[in-house]
């Protein structure tokens, strides 16, 4: 999960980011309001995170420019301001919650993953061939019996089933999975397939993840 965050304060940008990277986000952050829009118009997250004052353009401007470019992805925003009418106005700029400062830790990451949870007709269950991934739970199951992936296998599991059926790409396998963005050895890539199939007990009558020679990998049904 990616999330940005846009917050001029390093004390408590530098908190919010160790934090939630131990908690296995993948964190972008930007400290003005312009940058911080750039961002979040160039990139795909899972939740936004827009302190209300910021320098170059305030929160709430940079809410209505996300929303106004057909971004949806939900806003948290983080302020001092706590009266009913400060809350109605960032919640009628496009925000999806607010949390006032100073706040725990605890309670910002229970928002996030209430922002994270599946919306109503969203699908969290994918299956291929005898493998069922349960991203809610975030499980997985050959024949009933759990298989145990790390994070980064879930990840990449994830993502073949999300586009099941069409030929993966290796920069857009590592872009998405491992969040890097620049000129990289998708070796890596080859090294986790291989674990998937092995824990996943596939064998080449099973062929449900195709490697497409020099471009990526698809999963299909077989």
């Amino acid at each position: 999960m990616r999330i940005l965050i846009i917050e001029d304060e390093t004390g408590i940008l530098n908190f919010l980011r160790q934090g939630l990277e131990e908690e296995s986000y993948s964190v972008d952050t930007a400290t003005n309001g312009l940058d911080g829009l750039e961002m979040a118009l160039a990139e795909a997250y899972d939740v936004m995170l827009l302190d209300w004052m910021l320098p170059g353009k305030s929160g709430v401007e940079l809410c209505r420019e996300i929303r106004k470019a057909g971004i949806k992805t939900p806003i948290i925003f983080l302020t001092a301001r706590d009266t009913v009418q400060d809350t109605v106005f960032g919640l009628q700029a496009g925000a999806n919650d607010y949390i006032k400062k100073p706040f725990s830790f605890e309670e910002l990451l229970e928002r996030i993953k209430v922002q994270l949870r599946p919306h109503s007709g969203e699908q969290i269950e994918f299956r291929l061939g005898p493998i069922l991934v349960d991203t809610q739970s975030h499980q997985v199951f050959r024949d009933s019996q759990e298989i145990k992936l790390t994070q980064k296998e879930f990840g990449l599991l994830e993502f073949l089933l999300r586009n099941k059926g069409k030929v993966c790409r290796r920069t857009r396998i590592i872009e998405s999975v491992w969040d890097i963005h620049f000129e990289y050895n998708t070796g890596v890539i080859d090294v986790y397939i291989n674990s998937l199939r092995k824990k996943l007990g596939l064998t080449r009558e099973e062929d449900y993840i195709q490697t497409i020679r020099g471009v990526g990998y698809i999963a299909k049904e077989i």
